[in-house]
Order: C-alpha cells, then structure tokens, then sequence
C-alpha cells in the first residue's frame, strides 16, 4: 500500500493559515431576513382550498403552453363526480362567434385513492398577443376564465416570467403566490421549477393533497401558462403501498407539449416563449 507523506514545509504553513483562520473569520450579516424553521400546513377546510359551487363543477383548472411556439394551450381541469363534458369553448377579446376544441380525460389510482375525471384540451392556431376567453362545464357549472397569448418568438421580444418552485401547501405557499401576483412587474408566464404538492410528505402519499394544491393554484394557473417540471416530490415511487410507477400523479394532472419538441417523455421538453428558448429537464426521472 502506498502511503502518501508531504513535508513540504511552504504546504504545512498554507494549512496552518486555513485552520487557524476558521477561527476569526467572520463574514457578518448581509440581510436582515432570518429564514424561518417550520410553516404549517393550511387546514384542509381553508379558503384557498375551497370547491366550487355546484355539481361536478370544473376545478383545479390550469393552463400550460400547448406546442412549440407558443400558439398552442393545454387547457386542463377536474370534474369530481363523473365525466361531464370534455369540449372548451374559446373566443377572442374582439369576437362575438365561440370556437369550440373538444379533448380527453384520464383517471388514476394510487393505493386508496382514486382520482376525479382529469380532463386535458389542447387548442392550436391561436393568434399571437391576443386574449382569449375560454369556458368549462356545463349548464349551470359552466366556468369561465381567460388567457393572452405571448407574441411571436423573436430574440428582442420583451416578455416576463415569474419563477416558483417548491410551493407546498402551507401557510408560506400562500404567501409566496401572493407575493407573485401582487408583484408590480406582472409576471405573464410562470417557469415552475418542480416539488408542487408536496402530497408524498402526508401518510400513504395522500392524494387529497393533490386536490387541494390544483384548488390552490388555481387562481393564477388558470390565467396565465405554468410552465412545469417534475422534482423528487413527484416521483411518488413508493413499493412499499404497491405504488412502482414513478410521476403516476403528476403525469396524469398535468400534461406538457413534449411531443411538440420531438421529446420521448414528458419529463424533458422544449418550448419557445416570446424571446426565450426553454428547456424542461426533471434531474429526477431515468435516462440513458
């Protein structure tokens, strides 16, 4: 066994500086914000998680961009009790005449939970700069909501994007998204940076916790494109509740135009956003 020996006597007084500085150095307070320890959890019975009025009706609504550059939406939304209709109803600011796109929906289990109707609705060939408004349900639940549009892709288009990341659910989450809405710059497009529900910290990967985030959300995500990706709070691999299916959750809830970008997997995508050039990419899910 070789056995390295250093008597340089210049490397021994370089230690003896780095030791004996870590004694006095003080690199003192830069900021008087003092991060806090712990948030709790909003009650489930909170506002923010509030269910709409009426049977069935749309929750948990949320947009994200629909194709590569922008002129593509991914409507999304939960109807509780059964399916309900799949069709969005859309129409521009300065129209009268109402577009209709029709989508899907899936469900999924996970371990004793069973989710509502997920519906997805994606609609292409929308004008540039424009607002639309767009409507889900039907007959007394129908839910209005309303989008714009990014301009075109160009390298000198201006344009703002908020980022979020590691939201949750707690006291802090509400305070965070507040934060965001009432910022001054108006962010228009949100560049979400994974860990949303934080479900997997709740006994058995609580799934209700999945609900009540999307009810959460929902009064931004519905206005304005969340760009998403998965983080570690995604994965919801747990074998030990016979769950082996890695993002089961957050693949169901939330669609991205990955096949848009030529992509094989929803957890890497790319997308062109009014000047910038976007790249999706979860550290979390498998590769080769």
């Amino acid at each position: 066994m070789a056995v390295l020996k250093v008597f340089d006597p210049f490397v021994i007084c370089l230690l003896c500086l780095i030791l004996s500085a870590s004694n006095f150095c003080n690199g003192g307070i830069t900021s008087s914000f003092v991060r806090k320890e712990y948030s709790p959890d909003m009650p489930l019975d909170s506002d923010v998680f509030q269910v709409p009025p009426g049977y069935n009706a749309p929750q948990q609504v949320h947009i994200t961009q629909g194709d590569a550059d922008g002129r593509g939406v991914i409507i999304s939304w939960i109807t509780p009790d059964e399916p309900g209709s799949n069709t969005v109803l859309y129409w521009s600011e300065n129209s009268k005449h109402k577009n209709r796109a029709d989508g899907t929906f899936v469900r999924y289990k996970f371990f004793n939970y069973t989710s509502g109707y997920i519906h997805h609705c994606t609609i292409n060939k929308l004008e540039y700069n424009t607002k639309y408004f767009y409507e889900v349900g039907i007959g007394n639940t129908t839910r209005q909501f309303w989008l714009i549009t990014p301009p075109r892709a160009g390298p000198d288009v201006p344009y703002t994007f908020g980022l979020i990341g590691d939201l949750g659910q707690t006291h802090d989450s509400n305070v965070t998204l507040t934060h965001y809405e009432s910022n001054p710059k108006k962010g228009e497009t949100v560049l979400f940076l994974g860990d949303l529900s934080y479900s997997n910290d709740y006994p058995y990967h609580d799934n209700v916790r999945w609900d009540t985030w999307g009810r959460f959300v929902e009064r931004n995500a519905a206005y304005q494109p969340w760009i998403w990706t998965a983080g570690n709070h995604e994965l919801d691999f747990a074998p030990e509740l016979g769950e082996t299916t890695p993002f089961k959750p957050y693949t169901h809830r939330y669609y991205v135009p990955y096949e848009s970008s030529h992509s094989t997997s929803p957890l890497w995508y790319s997308i062109k956003r009014a000047s910038a050039y976007i790249f999706v990419l979860s550290s979390y899910s498998a590769y080769e």
